[in-house]
């Protein structure tokens, strides 16, 4: 495995896996690495020749320097991670290798970005369009893997491949689940051992949510239930908590099968802002 910093030392390397007609496998990350991410890597090392993963805190999609500051950063077990997985590149760079200068452009995603993390977190999205963007141009891909935890983001960056003709293909990844429910996420390293067990709400009211909805209750009960049960737990803060399309993110108020659904949740407990989803197969 070779670990890369600078786009100087990536464009001979990508050169060559041109010149051979090989297919490069991108995952992108922020670090504080979990089976999570670890199933991306092993999604793009089954199915691509090549796989390179980046390890990059992106300082402009956090809407708070204290929450930047607080993001956890494992780089030596990350790398020991990413050896033993059998990834082949691991691009680490700067801050100043991809924002060399102020960025004065902005993304603007439309409806995408004004409900849930859009609505939430202000300038989130953009913050990803340009890091990934960057990427994308530097590392040139031919398909980008991420994971479903992220579903908002996903269906950001789809838009983002389409309305910018990006050469690449995106796969998403299911999410991967601790044994008692819990999304794995890097922001759980931040929980105390009774904010875990708090947590474990977020995936018990999804849960729960879902097996009403398919057996026929309605859609404002159940939401109204999550918000008692989150109003009267300790420690815990619901944000939202919404039925909606899982890419073009419309709301709905009712379980339909005209259009595919997903649950959408997102939490502080205690300072730790965790999300979630679950897709609606009815």
């Amino acid at each position: 495995m070779k670990v890369i910093r600078t786009e100087a030392e990536w464009k001979p390397i990508w050169s060559e896996i041109f010149k051979e007609n090989k297919q490069l496998g991108f995952v992108p990350t922020m670090g504080a690495l979990h089976q999570g991410h670890l199933d991306l890597v092993a999604q793009s090392i089954a199915t691509m020749d090549f796989t390179v993963v980046s390890i990059f805190v992106n300082p402009t999609q956090f809407n708070s320097s204290e929450d930047f500051q607080k993001y956890p950063q494992t780089l030596d077990a990350d790398l020991g991670l990413l050896e033993a997985a059998g990834a082949d590149f691991v691009f680490v760079p700067s801050v100043a290798t991809l924002y060399p200068q102020p960025t004065h452009l902005r993304f603007d995603f439309g409806d995408l970005e004004q409900v849930l993390e859009g609505a939430c977190r202000p300038g989130h999205f953009n913050g990803v369009g340009l890091v990934v963007s960057k990427l994308f141009h530097l590392i040139k891909p031919n398909r980008a893997f991420f994971g479903q935890k992220d579903l908002q983001q996903v269906a950001v960056i789809k838009r983002l491949v389409q309305d910018l003709s990006f050469d690449l293909s995106l796969e998403v990844v299911p999410t991967r689940r601790e044994k008692d429910g819990l999304a794995m996420s890097s922001r759980n390293m931040r929980l105390n051992p009774e904010e875990r067990q708090q947590a474990l709400l977020l995936y018990q009211q999804l849960s729960q949510a879902k097996e009403r909805l398919l057996a026929g209750e309605s859609w404002k009960q159940i939401q109204s239930d999550t918000v008692a049960a989150f109003s009267s737990a300790p420690n815990c803060e619901l944000e939202y908590f919404t039925l909606l399309h899982p890419e073009t993110f419309e709301i709905f108020d009712s379980l339909t099968s005209e259009s595919p659904q997903s649950i959408c949740i997102a939490a502080f407990v205690g300072q730790v802002r965790l999300i979630d989803n679950l897709p609606i197969i009815a």
